[in-house]
């Protein structure tokens, strides 16, 4: 009990260490609803690298990965592949993205790319809103309820799942009321430098505790389930389904709202590319969480698990024998992941609601700036609370649940790629592609089998880009320029 009693205390003191450094970012920080949410466009390399760190590394990370390293075995590997290709993605469209956004005065990736496409009354603006927001609950669903399981476990049910759940999303919603872009990078900043120290610590305190080290863990695996370090995996996860999971979750990672919209507050291209030199250092994060995973094969054999997304805490808090602050600790580490990451959910979902889907509606079109922002402060309070009821809904598996919203905000890439760079990119096939596309995932993520074991995005973007190239070469245009040329050229 006293041991239950110190982890509780050292985490509601962490939690209260956020709630103030969020709240002090305020100070200094102007009314404008550009300085809400781009933060005034002057972010700094330091802060901007640990706000993309935490817009991927997330209660996914802590929870997740380890959870697919102890169920599936060497197919857990595709996160560190994807998020070595997304990197190469940002820096080939990223800082011409954050010059125009600068320059058109940008806050949203619908507003970009129906200034690339523009439609009659913004439809199109109204339908990437849409998929973005249905795209980000579900990820913001997972941070939500990834600290309702820290906080249940690490405190052996002192803190129930439901009131754990709903401290972290207190604390993060308070602070990016109050402070948004600004709050997000300065407790983004503590929160990153905590996930990876905590991290390494665990990882390699779990390996050396149960097998000696993590090379003797390995040829322990080999010799007891060799089957987890060879593809398809221990589950079947072929070839079809690795594959296409690694391309659907890089090039999804280009088009998630929350990152998308950071280019827009980055000081200078060459801030942007300077952060993206140095990110894959964050990607190292992953490597601790996976060995436990790994561990968990061969230390929970003859201990099946309700969900593979316990394996960290089981092995943390009930089997390492760590002691009481060390789990304090590592609490405090995953917590920090899950938040960093909800913090930037509901803020990008927030800011989508008021500029892109909240401006068809009669009362919110036109609305003065501090308006705007009073709206948007609002949103935040709503769309944390959705994503909360959701969580008590007992949402399925972490990796499952976020591959599913990658699936359907990857199916923006077409356009985005036919307005960077094909003059024939047609506004009709955009349009076209991205609802047919998105109706195609949301089919076999929930009704169908996906043929070849294929990712459901992976699906829907095929079918999407035929669609776009199709109709666009089918399409009478005199345009030399590429919608993006065209844009600039109107600046």
């Amino acid at each position: 009990m006293n041991d239950s009693l110190l982890i509780t205390t050292m985490t509601f003191g962490y939690l209260l260490i956020v709630l103030l450094v969020g709240l002090r970012a305020r100070h200094g920080q102007g009314s404008s609803l550009e300085g809400y949410v781009a933060g005034g466009r002057h972010m700094g390399l330091l802060v901007l690298f640990f706000i993309l760190g935490a817009e991927i590394f997330s209660a996914f990370a802590f929870l997740g990965a380890p959870g697919w390293a102890y169920s599936k075995g060497a197919p857990a590997l595709y996160i560190i592949a994807y998020l070595t290709l997304a990197v190469l993605v940002w820096w080939l469209i990223a800082p011409l993205i954050s010059r125009l956004g600068r320059r058109h005065g940008f806050l949203t990736q619908a507003e970009f790319l129906s200034a690339c496409y523009p439609t009659r009354g913004n439809v199109l603006g109204l339908l990437i809103g849409i998929i973005s927001v249905l795209a980000m609950i579900p990820y913001l669903t997972i941070q939500i309820a990834g600290a309702g399981m820290l906080f249940e476990a690490a405190t052996s049910g002192t803190i129930p799942f439901w009131l754990g759940s709903l401290a972290a999303c207190g604390v993060v919603a308070a602070y990016v009321y109050a402070s948004g872009l600004q709050g997000i990078g300065w407790t983004n900043l503590l929160q990153g430098v905590m996930m990876v120290v905590i991290a390494w610590v665990l990882g390699l305190t779990t390996a050396e505790q149960f097998f000696g080290g993590v090379g003797e863990m390995f040829r322990e695996i080999q010799r007891q389930a060799p089957e987890y370090l060879t593809m398809p995996g221990a589950q079947g996860m072929g070839w079809g389904a690795f594959s296409t999971a690694i391309l659907v979750s890089a090039l999804g990672c280009v088009m998630w709202p929350h990152i998308f919209m950071k280019f827009y507050s980055a000081r200078s291209e060459r801030t942007l590319k300077r952060v993206f030199v140095l990110y894959p250092l964050y990607s190292y994060l992953l490597v601790p969480l996976l060995i436990i995973g790994f561990a968990g094969i061969v230390v929970l054999q003859d201990t099946p698990l309700d969900s593979p997304d316990q394996v960290l805490l089981t092995l943390v808090v009930e089997m390492a024998h760590f002691p009481a602050w060390l789990i304090g600790l590592a609490l405090s580490g995953a917590l920090a992941a899950a938040m960093s990451t909800a913090a930037n959910l509901a803020h990008t979902s927030a800011t989508i609601l008021v500029r892109d889907i909240g401006q068809h509606l009669p009362a919110c079109r036109n609305l003065p700036d501090h308006k705007a922002l009073k709206l948007t402060r609002l949103g935040v309070i709503i769309v944390s609370l959705a994503a909360y009821l959701l969580a008590l809904a007992n949402p399925g598996s972490l990796v499952a649940l976020l591959l599913g919203a990658y699936g359907i905000v990857v199916q923006l890439l077409p356009m985005l790629l036919g307005a960077l760079f094909w003059r024939r990119a047609s506004r009709s096939a955009a349009f076209t592609g991205l609802a047919i596309g998105a109706a195609v995932t949301l089919f076999y993520q929930f009704g169908g089998d996906a043929p070849f074991g294929w990712h459901a995005g992976f699906c829907g973007l095929m079918i999407n880009t035929v669609i776009f190239i199709a109709m666009s070469l089918a399409t009478q245009t005199s345009s030399s320029h590429s919608p993006v040329e065209a844009l600039a050229a109107r600046s």
